[in-house]
């Protein structure tokens, strides 16, 4: 799906520096059953940048995003968020319940208030127009994904923040989904902070990645990653799908 067309003067996000910190996270660290979910984590995400967060399952990838959201409280830490920041945010699973009778446009304007002609233009932009109608449990999941995104727009964010948004999608549905998200960010510079496990699809478009085993075992810009020894441990099993090269180094290591 491409932007051209689209009356973007209906989306009214907020301006900012291009340098702003829009959210900052300082020791991070979350404790669940004796173990260490986060432990000391620390990232700045500024206004325009694209920020990959990988990880191995279990890594607390969604645990962090779900501190930055407030839904849930760290141990110990802090978060900064800078006064302008309007989030959106789509989750990593999410079930209709199928026996609320509840339509796709009423859902996303349950619990907030929407322009119709703002609604419009944002689904046309998501490719969902022609599934206002239709019972929200009857969709298939790629549909339902392009309708959480649809949601997370309509609040005109600054950032966004994507807990893998293409979970369960086919390949081409993922290449639809990933265009969109890409384009979102490049028309409207906003931040993007987005899990993700198809590694050969975000790398390119992303300005820094971040991987994460509970603490940052290391960041920085995309080719770079892919030479870094621990990323190469923890992703030995995909390093076929991954083209890029670049020299990043860092001298700690995991324990088992």
């Amino acid at each position: 799906m491409h932007l051209a067309g689209i009356k973007w003067s209906l989306f009214e996000f907020i301006i900012v520096t291009s340098s702003q910190t829009l959210i900052s996270a300082h020791n991070i660290s979350l404790n669940h059953h004796g173990k260490n979910v986060l432990d000391k984590v620390s990232f700045e995400l500024k206004q325009g940048e694209f920020i990959t967060l990988i990880g191995p399952n279990g890594a607390g990838k969604s645990s962090l995003i779900k501190v930055l959201l407030g839904l849930i409280k760290a141990d110990s830490g802090n978060i900064k968020r800078a006064n302008n920041v309007r989030l959106g945010y789509t989750p990593q699973t999410f079930s209709p319940n199928p026996f609320i009778p509840i339509s796709v446009i009423d859902f996303l304007n349950l619990n907030q208030k929407v322009e119709p002609i703002f609604l419009h233009e944002t689904a046309i932009l998501t490719g969902i127009e022609g599934l206002l109608s239709n019972p929200l449990k009857n969709i298939s999941g790629g549909e339902l994904q392009r309708v959480l995104l649809t949601r997370a727009l309509l609040n005109k964010p600054n950032v966004l923040i994507l807990d893998e948004p293409a979970q369960n999608l086919d390949v081409n549905g993922q290449m639809h989904l990933y265009k969109l998200i890409q384009d979102i960010h490049h028309q409207q510079g906003c931040a993007v902070l987005m899990i993700s496990h198809d590694l050969h699809r975000v790398m390119k478009e992303s300005t820094q990645v971040l991987c994460l085993y509970h603490h940052i075992c290391c960041m920085g810009k995309p080719k770079s990653i892919l030479q870094d020894s621990q990323f190469n441990d923890l992703f030995a099993d995909q390093m076929d799908d991954l083209m890029a090269t670049y020299e990043h180094h860092h001298n700690h290591c995991h324990e088992d």
